[in-house]
């Protein structure tokens, strides 16, 4: 059998251009998981927050609960946590007796450590909880029902919380989407 030969030359390999191609599309794909995994860490962090405040949320819920006879001793007529330091004075707290005054005088102390941080530190400075957190408590006139709300500062602009979250209201963003502004908040009858 005889081999006939080509004039041809085959090709023996790549060419620089498809090459080059091939390693442009490897860098487009490398950034999109790039900015994939940058997206994974914002919700992991987001998510975080949201669980911490549900946290603090819940801590409050349960010290109301030990204290019903001073229940309405907690609702803040204001907001407690980042520039609002200032425990509310249990003298106030109309209807309940000395042990439940200072029950309530502690409970709210302690909460506002938590929104302001206090349950994880790095040596003497507070690094726990969420930015920027202020907690309210509030109580419907019509249905006796309270309203343990924790608000704190998103990391990107998402869609506001329900309208039925007051708390923190405005104090996010410099405009008046609020979108900054997280929320959780529980919802209790005693």
């Amino acid at each position: 059998m005889k081999h006939v030969q080509s004039s041809r030359p085959g090709q023996s390999g790549a060419t620089l251009i498809e090459v080059l191609v091939s390693i442009l599309i490897l860098m487009f794909g490398l950034l999109g998981l790039v900015g994939v995994m940058v997206q994974s860490q914002r919700a992991q962090l987001e998510s975080f927050q949201r669980e911490q405040a549900l946290l603090i949320a819940q801590d409050m819920v349960a010290r109301m609960l030990v204290n019903k006879g001073a229940a309405n001793c907690y609702v803040t007529a204001t907001y407690l946590g980042v520039d609002e330091t200032t425990v509310p004075d249990a003298s106030a707290c109309a209807g309940a007796t000395v042990s439940q005054a200072a029950r309530f005088s502690t409970d709210i102390g302690e909460w506002l450590a938590l929104l302001e941080g206090s349950g994880e530190k790095s040596g003497s400075s507070n690094v726990g909880g969420v930015p920027k957190a202020r907690g309210c408590i509030t109580k419907s006139a019509t249905t006796g029902i309270y309203q343990v709300s924790v608000v704190w500062q998103g990391s990107v602009a998402l869609s506001a919380p329900p309208g039925g979250i007051t708390c923190g209201l405005g104090l996010y963003n410099s405009d008046t989407t609020d979108t900054a502004r997280r929320a959780v908040a529980l919802t209790v009858l005693m």
